[in-house]
């Protein structure tokens, strides 16, 4: 079996987990076909989920639930990145043609207005699609965000280095299981982690510069991972809280960068649905 077909088997593995009712669509943008996992009542409001590098689509399987209770879950594969969207048409460049590919899937979806969750990657791109169409975010969510309130660890590039240069399972097995130690991190995803890594070698995510958190204007939840190794989750907090002083801001305990979206708690999931409903706004408290 190829690197593609075992990555497609544990992409279905995953998305056999998510609730019944999730439906699939393909939507078509001038950067490329889209696949987006859709659940929840139809007429609830739209809750559009990105994932972080080379997860999909499919890693929110154990949010969906908590999450499509009161709202419509649209959750992404980001193009250019591993998972079922294909590229075909006009190339994407740059942040540019990123935020514009989203307005492009927003609009095929029929959605004018909508909250953003992201984590990681899909947490700058969540950020910079906030400043870019202020207008079409009702409220934003971040999980343990890069490029957003500060920079990466050197030490993180570091380790990352050999799984950018040589992309293997093997080699991003080891990698995500340093990164998750001592979470409860769901195993097939890890293992999908890994085949991605291999069956998407060549692909790469469009990354760009630091976003300027100041002007964001939605109302905002952002939730540190407390044992990040991408970046001093205690340090990047007060930042966090300084850069948007009407942000609701927290740390996770016990957890890793790479374990969440997988490894969240109930409790944060409900946080998250109830933020996003419209209770728990505000800074959090000192």
């Amino acid at each position: 079996m190829s690197a593609q077909e075992e990555f497609s088997a544990a992409y279905d593995a995953l998305l056999a987990r998510w609730p019944d009712g999730t439906r699939e669509l393909d939507v078509p943008t001038p950067y490329g076909s889209t696949r987006v996992h859709v659940y929840g009542p139809p007429d609830a409001p739209p809750l559009v989920l990105l994932h972080g590098g080379g997860a999909t689509g499919t890693v929110w399987f154990g949010n969906a639930r908590a999450l499509g209770a009161r709202h419509r879950v649209l959750a992404v594969d980001v193009l250019r990145d591993a998972g079922r969207s294909v590229p075909a048409g006009r190339p994407l460049g740059g942040p540019a043609d990123l935020t514009a590919w989203l307005d492009a899937v927003l609009d095929g979806l029929g959605v004018a207005r909508a909250h953003l969750l992201g984590h990681s990657y899909g947490a700058w791109l969540a950020a910079s699609y906030a400043l870019h169409a202020p207008g079409r975010v009702d409220r934003l969510v971040l999980l343990d965000p890069t490029q957003c309130f500060g920079g990466f660890r050197a030490g993180f590039l570091l380790r990352s280095l050999p799984l950018l240069a040589r992309p293997t399972r093997a080699r991003a097995l080891r990698f995500v299981a340093r990164e998750t130690a001592g979470t409860r991190t769901d195993p097939q995803w890890q293992r999908l982690y890994a085949l991605a890594a291999e069956a998407f070698a060549g692909r790469r995510p469009v990354t760009g510069r630091r976003v300027d958190p100041a002007g964001l204007r939605a109302p905002l939840l952002v939730l540190f991972a407390e044992h990040s190794a991408v970046h001093d989750a205690a340090r990047i907090a007060v930042r966090a809280r300084a850069a948007v002083p009407h942000a609701r801001v927290e740390v996770l305990p016990g957890l890793t960068h790479f374990a969440l979206p997988t490894a969240l708690p109930e409790p944060t999931n409900r946080l998250i649905a109830d933020f996003l409903g419209g209770a728990g706004g505000g800074p959090a408290p000192r």
